[in-house]
């Protein structure tokens, strides 16, 4: 690596938001040329973590951003487009109501010279469907009834509903990876290691070592056939950092090429004081907010005092008392805008349902109205919420996004608020485990639809016993008949308007039951140099490796 090129332009690219987002920030360790005309090497840093290399195994980004790099999809988007057409497929399409039938390119393989058919395609979504409930998506996969290859390049896709608007989309989601039955485990998780030394790869780069969430090393496989062509840079240095501040600083000084999630609004303010690059900024995907759990909330089923009624009217009293305004710009400096709904501003179908159901109608907090709801309830106050959040995940500013937080809601009275934060490796596994009643989540869009939005979120999936789980991927046991059918209903509504309607009326009903707390929604903030090239964003969020050269 060099720095001789420090005082350069510099390129910043972050996706969804600033604090927690997908970003690129542009230096300069790079060097040499490749026979493409870019740098043989760059190096990525990141704040972000890894949690497992398998998409059965993880529901992050930080687990999907190195996925897109290595495994082939069937559905992808070029860059600069949230479009998907066929990937590793020569073609893709409905030839039934309930059937979506794939063929793929002959003579595929991964990285380790197996080959790639329709039998890995079907391995990967049968095991996804039987593995992901607990840690993976496999919750954007309930329309699927099962999967039939009917030759080595044909794979039927059977639907349990017809004409799903989204399957196309579901294709080059983080439920959809394609994976090499030869080295994955069809009955239990995969570890990191076994797919790494099995270099079970086939998208544009294979992994050549591997340090967990430390540094990873990528490079170009020279067999990918898929619709993004060959990779501008033939090696990619991944390198991890817990620490934003130490991220930043060897981005200016040129010790790394390319920061890639996340920096502080406070870095992304005083970058743009920079006169060596350029920051723009604009509406993006990602949504910060509260999950609740409503087994352990206060009042909830799996308590002493389970109260439905109760449980409710503090979700609601939580709801008029925020004010998502002071956070968006006390904290993150207009970085982040405010979430008034569960789908966010700029999607066919979001509306601003919590704004006028809660607090004072237009957005802001009404103390009166949150002690008026827990008063008609019956509670006795102040309530205890135990509060969990999260700075290796979703950023450093989260410690005083909650402190906020924590603030407004203890300002009322009718509050305690107490705070904890954990590293972000034991907080998915203790999130899904019951261990936070009340809990800070992130989330970056697999797929640029509305649906998105919902049906991961809150339509039932099934566990590896088979038993149903409500909730989603959030598994917060949350379940309403009535917001399922609706869910369910736009995914496959061939009528635009209508489909609208169905988006807007989940939301509302969503509004009414509060499973989870909307907050926040982020922007997409790019800052771009002439050191580094090929930064590309876009409405399907996904920032590639193979675009990037020097």
């Amino acid at each position: 690596m060099t720095s001789a090129s420090t005082f350069r332009k510099r390129t910043l690219a972050v996706l969804g938001g600033t604090a927690v987002a997908a970003f690129a920030l542009a230096g300069c360790s790079g060097s040499g040329g490749s026979n493409n005309g870019g740098s043989s090497t760059l190096t990525v840093g990141t704040t972000d973590k890894v949690t497992s290399l398998d998409p059965a195994g993880s529901y992050d980004n930080g687990s999907f951003a190195i996925m897109n790099q290595v495994y082939p999809f069937l559905m992808n988007s070029k860059p600069g487009s949230s479009d998907v057409e066929p990937d590793i497929a020569t073609s893709a399409s409905f030839t039934a109501p309930n059937d979506y039938t794939v063929v793929l390119k002959k003579d595929l393989t991964f990285a380790n010279g197996d080959k790639l058919t329709s039998s890995d395609v079907k391995f990967s979504f049968d095991r996804m469907v039987k593995l992901g409930a607990k840690l993976g998506p496999s919750s954007l996969l309930g329309n699927l009834d099962s999967v039939e290859a009917t030759d080595p390049t044909t794979v039927v896709f059977h639907l349990k509903s017809a004409n799903d608007q989204v399957w196309p989309q579901i294709l080059s989601s983080p439920a959809a990876p394609i994976v090499d039955e030869q080295v994955f485990s069809a009955d239990k998780i995969t570890s990191d290691d076994a797919i790494v030394k099995g270099h079970a790869f086939a998208g544009q780069y294979d992994i050549s070592s591997y340090k967990f969430n430390q540094l990873v090393q990528f490079k170009a496989f020279k067999g990918y056939k898929g619709m993004l062509g060959a990779p501008k840079t033939a090696t990619i240095n991944l390198k991890y950092y817990t620490d934003q501040s130490n991220m930043k600083l060897d981005v200016q000084k040129g010790g790394i090429d390319v920061a890639a999630r996340s920096l502080s609004a406070t870095d992304v303010e005083d970058l743009q004081k920079d006169k060596n690059v350029t920051v723009t900024t604009g509406p993006g995907g990602e949504i910060r907010y509260i999950v609740f759990n409503f087994k352990t909330q206060p009042f909830g089923t799996g308590t002493p005092e389970a109260d439905p009624a109760k449980a409710l009217a503090v979700r609601q009293a939580m709801a008029d008392l925020v004010d998502r305004a002071a956070i968006a710009k006390q904290v993150y400096k207009g970085t982040y805008l405010p979430l008034y709904s569960f789908v966010p501003d700029g999607l066919v179908g979001a509306n601003t349902a919590l704004k006028s159901l809660y607090g004072d109608g237009d957005g802001g907090p009404s103390l009166s109205k949150a002690k008026k709801t827990l008063e008609d309830a019956g509670i006795t106050t102040p309530v205890v919420l135990n509060l969990q959040y999260n700075t290796d995940h979703y950023g450093a500013s989260s410690t005083d996004e909650y402190a906020l937080v924590k603030s407004q809601l203890e300002a009322s009275k009718l509050f305690t608020v107490n705070l904890q934060s954990t590293e972000y490796v034991q907080y998915s596994k203790d999130r899904v485990a019951d261990v936070y009643p009340e809990y800070q989540l992130g989330w970056f869009p697999d797929y640029s639809d509305a649906d998105n939005y919902l049906s991961p979120f809150f339509l039932p999936t099934k566990d590896e016993s088979g038993n149903t789980v409500y909730g989603g991927f959030l598994s917060n046991y949350y379940r309403d008949d009535d917001a399922i059918s609706l869910i369910q209903q736009q995914a496959v509504e061939t009528d635009k308007a209508k489909r609208t309607q169905d988006i807007q009326d989940a939301q509302d009903k969503l509004a009414a039951d509060l499973p989870t707390l909307p907050l926040l929604q982020g922007a997409q903030v790019v800052v771009e140099g002439k050191d580094v090239k090929g930064v590309t964003l876009d409405a399907s969020f996904k920032f590639r490796f193979g675009t990037l050269s020097k």
